[in-house]
């Protein structure tokens, strides 16, 4: 465990070698603004238009760019690839998936630290109330949060076998899947808001349970117990199929790491 939290001290001091990261937040403050502006110029003034009152959207809104690291759960898995220093990970005494999401906490924190928290402190200059629907959903969304971070960690890693298995080239495959991510988890739009019944539909898959969950039961727009069984079920389906597929391709690495 020494290693592992040394892994993370060490991947949060790397955030601010560059002022750009500074950029970033502004980027990011801004994304969050004009969602805001947008949902009330869309949904108006009043507390009870469309699938979900706009209160409990711009709470969405805010909350998923809170947790928006953790909620896309993503690592330096695809860097690593391309660096071709993915090979020089199989040397360390640590787990392999184990070194990527400790890397990934310490740069969670920070970021947490440094933009998270003062978002949390601006909401109420955003005219947005940041608390959660009750003390249960508080309670739950803790325990979604972390079952989202299993799923998306599952999906991360799911991708690289895939990615090494059929020999694709890295960043196409890592976009794709930020792609089919942003509209099928939820984290942009709420999945309340799809059309045609796609959101219910969408809200079986494993993606929904990375974002769409904790976000729908932090702002009481599902039913908690419902959402919590599809993501302890995509825990216990993607985890096996994972290793497994990653175990089989793992020696593919050599060659594809250039």
């Amino acid at each position: 465990m020494r290693a592992y939290l040394k892994t993370a001290a060490m991947s949060a001091g790397t955030v601010g070698d560059s002022p750009l990261f500074l950029l970033d937040y502004a980027l990011r403050l801004l994304r969050v603004i004009v969602l805001l502006s947008l949902w009330r110029a869309i949904l108006g003034n009043s507390t009870a238009t469309g699938a979900m009152p706009l209160g409990a959207v711009l709470t969405y809104t805010l909350i998923g760019e809170v947790f928006a690291y953790q909620l896309e759960a993503r690592t330096s898995l695809p860097n690593a690839f391309w660096e071709g220093t993915i090979v020089l990970r199989f040397l360390r005494p640590m787990g392999l998936v184990r070194q990527f999401v400790a890397e990934s906490s310490g740069v969670w924190l920070v970021h947490f630290a440094l933009f998270s928290i003062p978002l949390l402190l601006l909401s109420p200059l955003l005219g947005v109330d940041p608390r959660p629907a009750s003390p249960l959903a508080a309670v739950l969304f803790a325990v979604s949060l972390g079952l989202g971070i299993l799923v998306g960690l599952a999906i991360e890693v799911l991708f690289a076998a895939l990615t090494v298995g059929f020999e694709q080239p890295v960043w196409l495959v890592h976009q794709m899947r930020m792609a089919v991510g942003t509209l099928l988890s939820g984290s942009l739009l709420p999945l309340a808001y799809y059309p045609w019944g796609l959101g219910e539909l969408f809200s079986w898959l494993p993606f929904a349970s990375t974002a769409w969950a904790p976000l729908a039961i932090f702002t009481g727009a599902g039913d908690p117990l419902r959402l919590l069984l599809v993501q302890v079920g995509w825990v216990l389906v993607l985890w096996p199929l994972t290793n497994r597929l990653w175990a089989a391709n793992r020696e593919k690495v050599v060659g594809y790491g250039g």
